[in-house]
């Protein structure tokens, strides 16, 4: 059944987007998104979902209100479930009411789905609390994008001026001099606490304290601009004691992770929950091989080997794809022992039920070998599944130390063609400071996309981390060393050593 629903996206971090809204931009038919509304929410929607930008920005209208409104009608008209997805709450400030009168003279269905609005959440993730019973005991939301030549102003300056409550001036910072100005000349003292938040709760999160007299001088110095919000009252004086989301050490730090689009995820939530700004450039992507016979028969055949060694949780996941296939589960390794080559493959398996007799204390395959051998692996039969094109390291070592092995091809990894474009832009725009590696085959790929010698122009500025020295050794062939390395051979260890060195980088520079 036809409807428009008017969805509060929340202030940006996509933590904060509501369970209600997520569900209804899965099942709609049309997404119409605004400018401050996140990006990553459109992941969330069917893939044969028209997506529509209407974005306002500073003036800018890629499609005036009237015209939004007529969109809104004419597709709710076609018989389409509309989410009209808005920055922060649809009916604070966000022109929600307007739209929704419009389709109530239309004749259409609409639901308003309130989202968590900016004026309380970015003062929030800097630190500042909008009531506290020993600084205020209310708040007023005011519009900062009132003309300020006008003759007759729409609010009272002198009751605002007055009043012990925080004040929260949505879209401020255009007209801070006249906001300022007029609350100190209706006797608002100059000394007030009063502080800026830009881009909230998103990964560009900044904030300025200063006094009211003094804000909109050091906020010129410190280059704000919009979208940013004005807070003024007592309760700014908590911000230092109560400041936790600017502790985070890559917060403001542009990442690019090169991993494929099925295995990013991890390695993105953990760079994202210490507050970077991630850019998504798979250089590889994952790939059934065209015939899976020969896994199929292995799957089959597992009671024949003594050992199974997994290289990779892409492995783990395409052979028991196979095994599935053929009616197996668990029961079909049998006597066979199983090893993992890291944390990650393991858990895989342990998944699927089957706990890894062996894990290596480094996580290559060198360590891998010295396991083995170890634990007499010589005149052992050995099956491998792994990648179609992998280091040979694994089954020569073996294979020298004795074991009959078979190296068995379960999937593909193929490059991705992806214009590189909007990570050279991001680049120059000094917007990226690390570039994440977890495989040769990422180093590989992302350099014939991005040729080295014009990824070394952006040196030192953008660094270079590595998951391991076997890829530190590949990245260092095209003549770039890596500044990050993990110290274990995992993502999370990855994660970690980038947070580190964003810490160290910026404790030097204070």
């Amino acid at each position: 059944m036809p409807k428009v629903y008017l969805l509060g996206a929340g202030p940006g971090d996509p933590g904060l987007l509501t369970l209600k809204a997520k569900a209804v931009l899965q099942t709609a038919d049309v997404v119409v998104y605004d400018y401050l509304a996140n990006k990553s929410f459109l992941s969330y929607c069917r893939p044969d979902a028209q997506i529509l930008y209407v974005g306002k920005k500073g003036g800018d209208h890629t499609l005036p209100q009237d015209q939004i409104n007529q969109l809104l009608v004419e597709k709710a008209k076609e018989g389409k479930v509309v989410a009209r997805l808005k920055g922060g709450d649809p009916y604070v400030f966000g022109r929600g009411a307007e739209e929704a009168e419009e389709l109530l003279d239309a004749g259409v269905d609409f639901e308003v789905v309130p989202g968590v609005t900016s004026a309380v959440a970015a003062p929030a993730y800097a630190g500042i609390p909008l009531t506290h019973r020993a600084y205020a005991s209310s708040v007023s939301f005011i519009t900062g994008h009132e003309d300020p030549t006008k003759a007759d102003s729409a609010h009272d300056w002198e009751a605002l001026a007055r009043s012990a409550s925080t004040l929260v001036f949505f879209m401020g910072v255009k007209n801070l001099p006249d906001i300022a100005k007029n609350l100190m000349s209706a006797g608002r003292p100059a000394a007030t606490p009063a502080a800026l938040v830009r881009w909230g709760t998103t990964c560009r999160h900044r904030s300025l304290a200063a006094d009211l007299g003094t804000i909109a001088e050091k906020a010129k110095a410190a280059g704000f601009a919009a979208p940013s919000l004005l807070v003024v009252g007592e309760v700014v004086r908590l911000r230092d004691r109560l400041s936790w989301f600017e502790k985070r050490p890559l917060l403001g730090q542009g990442v690019v992770v090169t991993r494929s689009r099925e295995q990013a995820s991890d390695l993105v939530r953990l760079l994202e929950d210490d507050g970077a700004c991630c850019f998504e450039f798979p250089a590889i992507e994952i790939a059934p091989l065209p015939d899976d016979a020969p896994v199929r028969r292995a799957a089959r055949e597992l009671s024949g080997h003594d050992w199974v060694i997994f290289t990779s949780a892409n492995g783990v996941e395409a052979f028991f794809a196979a095994m599935a296939a053929e009616n197996l589960d668990a029961r079909a390794f049998g006597q066979a022992k199983v090893g993992a080559i890291g944390p990650a493959t393991a858990a895989a398996l342990a998944a699927r039920g089957i706990r890894a007799d062996f894990l290596p204390e480094r996580f290559v395959a060198e360590s891998v070998v010295e396991g083995l051998v170890a634990r007499g692996v010589a005149g052992k039969s050995v099956l491998i599944p792994r990648a179609e094109k992998a280091r040979e390291v694994l089954p020569e070592k073996l294979a020298q130390a004795g074991a009959a092995v078979t190296v068995l091809p379960v999937y593909a990894t193929r490059p991705v063609d992806q214009d590189p474009e909007e990570i050279l832009d991001a680049m120059r725009a000094g917007d990226i400071h690390y570039v994440t590696f977890t495989s040769s085959s990422t180093v590989d790929n992302f350099f014939a996309k991005i040729p080295p010698q014009v990824f070394r122009e952006f040196s030192p500025a953008v660094a270079c981390a590595v998951i391991g020295p076997i890829t530190a050794k590949t990245l260092e062939s095209y003549g770039v060393t890596p500044a990050v390395t993990a110290e274990e051979y995992t993502v999370p260890a990855l994660a970690r050593a980038v947070a580190r060195h964003a810490a160290a980088k910026r404790d030097a520079a204070s």
